[in-house]
């Protein structure tokens, strides 16, 4: 004799008495069947049960009336601690949705073609509510992400650090570590930041990202590869300059200068790069011929006469001092040498020495401070040097006083 089906009335009632029951299967299931959750802390494993009974028994209160679908994630999901939903991903998730529902599936298999059909139903919406739970997270915490890295990229090139910084740093998941150079261009019409960050990746770097107006500042430093031991990062990483990995970033650029600042030993002292890439950034123009991108140290002509007193000290102390202290013989010749427009033989004739004197004293010159006087741009940037640095011997002077 067969079986009369169940009304709606009669479906809702028995499904409420094994509810309990669902729910305890569940947790069986879950144990039985997915690894991650036996491994869990009891009290998260308590949350995920939680869970399980919430969508269970959001179920039986939608099949009374599917109107309720827009409250699904806020039923189920809504006993979840906020905790769970960051320890918990959206693929171990869907694995519990999935044994939640073949666990009902398997007990009401015997039951009416509309439970059975309302169960399938079901499990897609709930399968998209918890798609849409975790796209908000992920949609706050990458809004967060980009606030705190403006943050940090702000505090890097005002110079104003506090307690904190290491902390908000830490927070981004940055990864580099040793050196530290600031790069500073043109931001383009449409930055695409993450295919900056794989364009970095690949080079072996970590950039933070800041935008200013239409300035595009990137912080770059170091990483090593993804699970690989340090000394398997020689030849890779280690071989790449800041030049370098400047020139393949460049092309995430506006049109412009770029300017790539010096390095700096740590993330902490990205300031000092920082202001050095700014300052060049604000005069590359006067530079006719500037390459794409130029190091701020090839700006320091322009950049002290522009009034940045950063430029003005590596002048002094990088060039003008360390001949100063070597030998007056170098330093006399190359000032007569750029006096006399780079002409060794004018420069022989004023020093009264011969020409090969003059060649050898000019290559001393380049292995104490590494700059060659014979090249143009390099010129001006050594006459700088011994214009600023002559400017300072005077206003150090002690001045006499009057009898």
């Amino acid at each position: 004799m067969a079986t009369k089906p169940r009304t709606k009335a009669e479906t809702l009632a028995w499904l409420r008495t094994i509810a309990g029951e669902l729910a305890t299967q569940t947790l069986k299931r879950l144990e039985d069947t997915l690894p991650w959750y036996g491994d869990m802390p009891p009290s998260r494993r308590s949350a995920v049960g939680l869970v399980a009974q919430a969508g269970i028994s959001s179920f039986i209160s939608w099949f009374d009336d599917p109107r309720s679908t827009p409250w699904i994630a806020a039923d189920v999901f809504g006993a979840a601690p906020r905790e769970l939903l960051r320890s918990v991903s959206l693929q171990q998730t869907l694995q519990l949705i999935r044994v939640t529902v073949e666990v009902v599936e398997d007990r009401v298999k015997d039951g009416s073609e509309p439970l059975r059909e309302a169960i399938l139903l079901y499990s897609r919406e709930i399968a998209f509510a918890a798609a849409d739970v975790y796209a908000r997270a992920a949609e706050a915490r990458g809004l967060w992400d980009a606030r705190l890295e403006a943050l940090v990229v702000d505090s890097i090139l005002s110079g104003e650090y506090d307690d904190e910084l290491p902390s908000r740093i830490a927070a981004l998941g940055w990864h580099g570590h040793g050196e530290v150079a600031v790069l500073v261009g043109t931001a383009p019409k449409q930055l695409d930041v993450d295919h900056v960050r794989r364009a970095a990746r690949h080079m072996h770097a970590d950039v933070l990202i800041g935008v200013q107006g239409n300035r595009l500042v990137l912080v770059i430093g170091r990483s090593d590869p993804l699970g690989s031991e340090p000394e398997e990062t020689i030849g890779t990483s280690a071989a790449l300059t800041f030049m370098e990995i400047a020139t393949q970033l460049e092309p995430h650029f506006g049109p412009g200068h770029l300017v790539l600042g010096h390095e700096v030993p740590n993330l902490v002292d990205a300031s000092k790069s920082a202001k050095a890439a700014l300052a060049g950034f604000a005069v590359a123009r006067s530079w006719r011929h500037a390459p794409r991108p130029v190091h701020a140290d090839d700006l320091l002509p322009e950049r002290a006469l522009a009034g940045d007193p950063l430029a003005r000290a590596t002048l002094v102390h990088r060039i003008y001092r360390p001949l100063q202290a070597h030998s007056t013989e170098l330093l006399t010749t190359l000032w007569s040498y750029l006096d006399n427009g780079r002409s060794l033989e004018a420069t022989a004739r004023e020093l009264f020495v011969h020409p090969n004197t003059v060649r050898y004293r000019l290559k001393r010159v380049s292995d104490v401070i590494g700059w060659d006087a014979t090249g143009a741009r390099e010129a001006l940037i050594l006459q700088s040097a011994l214009i600023i640095g002559s400017m300072s011997d005077h206003e150090h002077q002690p001045r006499r006083r009057p009898n």
